[in-house]
């Protein structure tokens, strides 16, 4: 185990653990979690059921699972990044992309290290069977994490560590053979609800139980269809994700930066214009978040999270460059860009005027 943690800290990982594969224990939750409704549209949480907590159903043969974390706070970030953060919510003409998203594309990061890992590992054992994985299947991440003893599921329902907070990746590599499983991490959230008094939508239901229905992440980034109406004015300008319950959590004041320069923040998004962002066409967002994860949800979404920004920016003041930004595309072709881009002028009576 020592040589596999070794190889992992020299690919770039902060921890390294194994888990076993009975988690059935945590099936229960899974269910309820998804009887409730609780996972929106993703609907491939519901579609592999149980096997999500089965992990020698879902890659038969698996003995045993290895864990990683992978710390993801840029390089350049002083201290005090937190407050930082929060007063990027008093500049509502500029947009905020959640930490974890203004560098590369994780994904592009931890799957090919990972697989560097397992070919590590079988250039000292000999070949096995294996698969690797980063939020790229259904696997129970944070289940995985907390009982190999790389954190534990904070209230938000991330992964928190003592150590590092919770400003990290986790990725797997389930293996066919036996590795002896590394000590769990209880949980030390105590009676501290910050995370949960600071969603601004209150998708944080209950302790450990999260709506995603009503989560800033989910409904910017997984979300395909019109944002609830309720819902807009709480987004503020968060335009890709959201941070603030990981924020308000005293644990991150451990959060460790990452070891690579990928997660570093790139010249993007964040914190530029909304309506300099709002201009740009299909081939424009193409080519700007190139090798970003912003990429995955198509410029129509991305247009339909600026709309809203741009109208929560209207409800403060009505500024001419914004109203200018929206009539741009009142006729858009998307039905989707031309509702959220109505909603948006009618937040100061510049829909009605136009009439």
């Amino acid at each position: 185990m020592a040589l596999i943690q070794g190889w992992g800290r020299e690919l770039g990982f902060s921890q390294i653990g194994v888990a076993g594969v009975d988690l059935s224990s945590a099936e229960a939750g899974l269910a309820a979690w998804l009887a409730q409704g609780f996972h929106g549209e993703m609907n491939y949480m519901a579609a592999h059921g149980m096997r999500r907590a089965r992990p020698a159903e879902l890659v038969p043969g698996t003995a045993s699972v290895i864990t990683v974390r992978m710390d993801y706070l840029p390089q350049g970030v002083a201290p005090g990044w937190q407050d930082v953060e929060w007063a990027r919510l008093e500049r509502p003409r500029e947009g905020i992309v959640s930490v974890y998203a203004r560098g590369r594309d994780y994904h592009k990061v931890l799957r090919p290290r990972l697989q560097k890992l397992a070919d590590r590992i079988a250039a000292q054992v000999g070949p096995f069977g294996h698969r690797v994985f980063t939020d790229s299947a259904p696997v129970l991440e944070v289940e995985l994490a907390s009982r190999s003893g790389l954190g534990w599921r904070g209230k938000h329902t991330l992964a928190l560590s003592r150590d590092a907070g919770s400003m990290f990746f986790l990725g797997e590599i389930y293996v066919d053979f036996e590795l002896p499983p590394t000590t769990p991490e209880s949980d030390h959230c105590g009676s501290c609800s910050a995370c949960i008094d600071a969603c601004p939508t209150g998708a944080i239901v209950a302790p450990y139980r999260v709506d995603a229905r009503r989560c800033i992440s989910y409904l910017t980034i997984e979300h395909r269809g019109a944002i609830p109406t309720e819902l807009r004015p709480l987004m503020a300008n968060r335009i890709y994700g959201c941070d603030d319950c990981q924020l308000a959590c005293p644990w991150n004041k451990f959060a460790r930066r990452s070891a690579l320069p990928d997660f570093d923040e790139r010249d993007g998004p964040n914190g530029a214009q909304l309506a300099a962002l709002f201009g740009w066409t299909e081939a424009e967002f193409l080519q700007r978040t190139e090798g970003s994860p912003i990429r995955r949800i198509g410029h129509e979404r991305w247009l339909r999270n600026i709309a809203v920004a741009l109208g929560n920016a209207l409800r403060t003041s009505r500024d001419s460059a914004l109203v200018a930004a929206l009539m741009q595309r009142r006729d858009d072709a998307s039905p989707l860009v031309r509702e959220h881009v109505a909603w948006a002028l009618e937040q100061c009576g510049a829909d009605a005027a136009a009439r």
